[in-house]
């Protein structure tokens, strides 16, 4: 196999591992219940004046206003990038110190990040680069927060009314 299809295909599997821990996460830590720092909730109330859904656009909102799972993952893909697990964790610090800067009430960031730490340096044993998380992490975010407001809302708020919201 030809070495950047290759890093192609670890960068489309990158996006989806990095996609699926940074959405189970803020699930788990209740992202779409409601507007859980300042912005949060007038981002979701915009989302929904635009034809999209108010859960979905809530958990949009605290994603933008406070460093969630997906800044952690994408931190800690370049924390790992850097200097390995030492790396990872330095980038906790940092998620955890910018969510009680933010008087963000929850650990989804920095659930994120560690997760993502392990993930990441987990598949370089398995011959992955610390950069293809980070433009996997890219890709992920861009689903999310740049393709379409409306439609990525209505998809996480579906998501939300399965994990029981």
């Amino acid at each position: 196999m030809d070495i950047s299809l290759l890093a192609f295909a670890h960068i489309l599997v990158a996006a989806a591992v990095c996609w699926l821990n940074f959405i189970v996460i803020d699930l788990i830590f209740r992202l779409p219940a409601g507007g859980g720092v300042v912005g949060a909730t007038a981002i979701g109330q915009h989302i929904k004046e635009r034809g999209g859904s108010l859960h979905g656009g809530y958990m949009m909102g605290n994603i933008v206003s406070s460093p969630d799972a997906s800044a952690g993952t994408l931190l800690a893909s370049c924390g790992v990038f850097i200097a390995g697990i030492p790396g990872g964790l330095l980038a906790t610090l940092l998620v955890y110190i910018g969510n009680r800067i933010c008087h963000d009430p929850g650990y989804a960031g920095t659930t994120g990040c560690v997760t993502a730490t392990c993930i990441v340096y987990g598949f370089t044993l398995l011959g992955f680069s610390p950069a293809e998380f980070i433009a996997g992490m890219v890709i992920a975010i861009m689903t999310i927060q740049g393709i379409s407001h409306r439609h990525s809302s209505r998809l996480l708020s579906w998501l939300w009314k399965v994990r029981g919201g």
